[in-house]
C-alpha cells in the first residue's frame, strides 16, 4: 500500500518546533521568576514569630519560590499514587 500525505507539516501534539510545549511553558515561568527577583532588590524586614530579619527582598522571594517547587513536587508524588 502506498501512503498518502495529506500535505499538512503539522508537529506532533504538545510540541513547537519539535520542543515538548512543557518545557516551554517551564522555561517562561523560569525567566518570568527570574526577572522578578531581580526586579525586588530592596531590602526589607521579614517577621518570624519570634524575631525580625533584614534581608533584601529577592531572597525572601527565592526562598518562596524554593518552598513552592518543593511543595508542588511532594504533592504530585501523592496524586501519582
Amino acid at each position: 500500500m502506498t501512503k498518502i500525505s495529506d500535505g499538512s507539516s503539522r508537529s506532533p501534539r504538545g510540541e513547537i518546533g519539535g520542543i515538548p510545549t512543557r518545557y516551554i511553558g517551564i522555561g517562561a515561568i523560569v525567566v518570568l521568576a527570574v526577572w522578578f527577583l531581580f526586579a525586588n532588590l530592596d531590602k526589607v524586614k521579614i517577621q518570624f514569630w519570634v524575631f525580625t530579619v533584614t534581608a533584601p527582598l529577592w531572597i525572601a522571594l527565592l526562598a518562596t519560590l524554593i518552598a513552592g517547587v518543593a511543595l508542588g513536587w511532594l504533592l504530585k508524588g501523592r496524586r501519582s499514587r
